[in-house]
């Protein structure tokens, strides 16, 4: 019998499509839906499942900004073919995406039994998603959002890219309200921070994907499940992605920082009267 049901596996793809892109921690929104729906959290496959479903908004990123892809690779295929093409933007911009999801890589791989184990708790979802909050209002009140896109450097992927290691190791800090937070700091506009988060996370999240498809089937979770999930994650992502960039254009980020602190005082709630466990 699988380990998550196929109504369980669609609820969790929409929570995963909403939440992914959006800075208020799709894995905390997972791990608290899981409990709240009396999944374990802690559970190997289902820790697999929650990445394998990644790939379905990942996969509304590629979609999303193909032309943007299609673009830098091009750019980044004829770099490695002509000396020349190595000065244009999109050739180095490809470079630093890759540079930039090493550490993530190795953080993870080494993590790997502290973030399914102790690092999984609820009461650590509670904490990330607090002191989250408040690096992202401090970012967002400091920035200056005066660099464009095309201002971005090398130090800028590296250092935003270094930051998703707090999503990872704090479920609930968010990756992308990490990559946004330290993008910002960086002087990055709100709709630049938001563009690199989402190119940074195209590798790291789809090699998490991959890395954890045969844990979530060989675990206990069906195909069925796995494909139902990704694919309802698929075409929510794809919504929320369009949504966001056009919310940040003209927004701050105050109201995402309001709801996670919300969320994560009423997590606190529920860890502490026992309505959830952690």
């Amino acid at each position: 019998m699988s380990a998550i049901s196929l109504g369980q596996a669609t609820i969790l793809g929409i929570v995963e499509g909403v939440t992914e892109f959006l800075p208020i921690s799709s894995t905390g929104h997972l791990k608290i839906t899981e409990g709240l729906m009396g999944i374990p959290v802690d559970d190997p496959s289902v820790v697999g499942f929650s990445a394998v479903i990644q790939v379905g908004a990942i996969a509304a990123v590629l979609l999303y900004f193909f032309k943007d892809i299609v673009r830098i690779v091009t750019a980044w295929g004829r770099g490695l073919a002509d000396k020349e093409e190595r000065y244009h933007h999109d050739y180095k911009f490809a470079w630093w995406i890759i540079f930039a999801t090493i550490p993530i890589v190795v953080v993870g791989l080494a993590a790997k039994p502290l973030i399914e184990g102790p690092l999984a708790s609820l009461w650590v979802v509670a904490g990330s998603l607090i002191v989250g909050s408040g690096v992202m209002w401090v970012a967002d009140q400091m920035g200056r959002h005066k660099r464009g896109e095309d201002d971005t450097s090398f130090k800028d992927a590296m250092l935003v890219g270094c930051s998703q290691i707090l999503a990872l190791l704090f479920p609930g800090f968010s990756r992308s309200g990490a990559t946004m937070s330290t993008a910002l700091l960086l002087d990055l506009d709100r709709v630049a921070a938001t563009r690199l988060s989402f190119f940074l996370g195209i590798p790291a999240l789809t090699g998490a994907g991959v890395y954890e498809l045969k844990d979530a089937v060989g675990a206990g979770v069906g195909l069925a499940p796995l494909v139902v999930g990704t694919a309802v994650s698929f075409i929510v992502a794809y919504a929320s992605i369009a949504w966001l960039l056009k919310y940040v254009a003209r927004h701050s980020f105050n109201a995402f920082v309001v709801y996670r602190v919300i969320v994560g005082v009423l997590l606190l709630g529920l860890l502490g009267t026992g309505v959830l466990s952690a």
